[in-house]
């Protein structure tokens, strides 16, 4: 049975190392300290907004705001996914946060269209668990939601990002130009589509909980 009030509580993602969902408030207390204990070189930013900059607690009430305001903001025209990363234990055991992967889109029944963010806790990178929980969020958008494309963006130094994209297929579709920490930086644009996507190894994901969902993306329910 789906959460009465907020069904994508129980929408899942799982792959051979990962489970993906949406965080409950306990949940973001766990993130949070990831988040904290460190995302990237101090001297490096890898975001548009500079979320990491924060000091304390602005960090922490930003961060806890931000979440919440994904659920208060949702619509089935335009919203925003925020997945919580979570590395698995032993059978029975409790699964670490490592990160979050978001997915958004606006107009999605029409366009069919996604676009992704996402963060990893430093002790975690360099694993191919970037790739792996991108890989998640592809299978809902595609084999899920029925998307056509998804899209990426990023800075042309973040060089984990952009592996991440080259790995999983996406190609590389214009540059753009945004501010950061106020000066203004070169991106790279990329895009995935539905049927390039298909073409491919594909990785093994288990969705669960996503019927009960359908309406929230904008999508007719199927049953």
């Amino acid at each position: 049975m789906s959460h009465p009030l907020w069904p994508l509580f129980d929408l899942r993602m799982f792959t051979p190392r990962l489970e993906l969902r949406v965080p409950v408030d306990d949940d973001l207390v766990r993130l949070l300290a990831v988040a904290r204990a460190g995302i990237h070189d101090p001297s490096e930013m890898p975001f548009a907004h500079p979320w990491t900059d924060l000091p304390s607690p602005e960090f922490e009430r930003s961060f806890a705001q931000y979440q919440w305001s994904r659920r208060g903001d949702w619509r089935p025209d335009r919203w925003n996914l925020g997945l919580g990363v979570f590395l698995k234990g032993e059978p029975g055991g409790t699964a670490d946060p490592i990160g979050m992967q978001n997915m958004f889109a606006a107009d999605f029944a029409t366009l069919r269209s996604v676009s992704s963010g996402s963060w990893l806790g430093r002790e975690h990178q360099g694993r191919g668990i970037g790739t792996e929980m991108r890989g998640a969020m592809l299978a809902l958008a595609f084999d899920g939601l029925g998307a056509w494309v998804a899209l990426s963006e990023a800075f042309t130094d973040n060089v984990a990002s952009i592996g991440v994209s080259r790995r999983l297929g996406y190609e590389e579709n214009g540059r753009g130009l945004i501010a950061r920490r106020g000066e203004p930086a070169e991106t790279l644009r990329f895009r995935l589509t539905r049927e390039r996507w298909a073409s491919r190894p594909r990785p093994k994901i288990r969705i669960q909980g996503l019927e009960a969902c359908l309406e929230l993306f904008g999508i007719a329910p199927t049953g």
